[in-house]
Parts: C-alpha cells; structure tokens; sequence
C-alpha cells in the first residue's frame, strides 16, 4: 500500500522544472535615495509599480543592478533596476542578456522621455535612442537597436534656455505623482501584453 509520505514525493518528484528566464524588462533611472523622484527616474518609479502591483520585490544584486525574476505576461522575466547611473545602463542590460542568451527583440525597456507631457506614455517597436543616454547605452552595448520600449512623459522643458540636464534631475511635483501613479497602472498592462508577445495589442490600446 502507497503511503500518504510516497505520494507526496512524487507529486514534488513531477513537478515540471521552472523554465528558464525567456525576457527582460529594464527600468531606467539613477540609484539613490536623492534621485528616487526625479524625473530621470520614471522608469525606476514605473518599474516599482509594476512590481508591487505584482507583489515581488526587485532587491537582489546581479548584473551591476537590482533584479528579480517572476512570471509575467505568461514567460519567466528578469526584472532589472541598473545601478550603473543613467549613462551606462546598457552595460547591466549586456550583461543579463548574455548570461541569458536573450535577443534584443525579447528585452523591454521603460524609460523618460522630455518630449512627452507628464501623464503621456508611448510604447515602440524599436528605434533610435532620440537623444536619451541610457537608451544610448543599450544600443551601444547591444549592438542593436531593434529593442521594445515604453517612454513614460516628463514633460518639456519649462524654456528653451533651460539647462537640460538640471531638468531631467529635478522632482515631480505633487499632482504630477499623482498623474504619474495613474499612469503605470496602463505602463503596467502594456509591459505584460509586450512580454507575452503582443506589442501590437499594447500599442493600440495604450499609445496615446
């Protein structure tokens, strides 16, 4: 007679193995407490939505970044935070694809874009890195451009003369948190629908 402890060993004994981490999806932005709300940050801010909406958390060390590793958009993900600074997240994106063996077509990346009013997402297939410096990074280390990604507005410049790069490193406002919050909840569903391969979907539902 089969004892209730046998059956349990096979039940663990049958349990298929966990596949193997299949996509990427990078959020950009500048590690430090003094950079968490700035709006270089989006896609750090964007990318700790999605996982608290998810209910893990991106806190272990690997590939010069914070990382962890879920279901999502039915694959197994790498969810990335590099912590290379802005200019050089592609060094932490090569890393995780090589490890990985994962072609540039399966690596999402979320970032800011200034072109875009707070509250604006975009998603691309692919693209130039339109003057962003950790997209930049990822088509240098890449060797390819060919990556999806989802831009999350920060809003223009206030003037012309102003400098760039003390605007990207400034905080949002309060309401524009708010607009923000209400926005990745969208950058969330759009992640999980590129990540199961329906970037098509995504595009029309949530560029807008």
């Amino acid at each position: 007679m089969t004892s209730i402890f046998d059956l349990f060993k096979k039940i663990e004994t049958d349990k298929p193995s966990p596949e193997p981490v299949s996509y990427i999806v990078a959020g950009l932005g500048n590690p430090g407490d003094k950079y968490r709300f700035t709006r270089h940050n989006a896609g750090f801010l964007a990318l700790e939505y999605i996982s608290g909406k998810e209910g893990f958390a991106i806190n272990r060390s690997k590939f010069k970044s914070l990382c962890c590793d879920a279901v999502f958009g039915g694959k197994r993900c790498l969810f990335m935070l590099p912590q290379t600074f802005m200019n050089n997240s592609g060094q932490a994106v090569r890393d995780a694809a090589e490890f990985y063996g994962i072609s540039p077509e399966n690596i999402l990346v979320i970032y800011d874009d200034i072109s875009l009013d707070v509250g604006v997402m975009r998603i691309r297939r692919k693209g130039s890195d339109g003057g962003h410096n950790g997209i930049k990074s990822i088509i240098y280390h890449l060797e390819s451009d060919n990556f999806p990604r989802i831009k999350i507005g920060i809003g223009k410049k206030p003037h012309p003369e102003a400098d760039l790069a003390d605007w990207v490193l400034s905080s949002f406002s309060a309401s524009e948190k708010e607009t923000l919050f209400k926005l990745f909840g969208s950058a969330h569903d759009a992640a999980q629908l590129i990540a199961g391969g329906k970037i098509d979907e995504a595009m029309n539902k949530f560029s807008r």
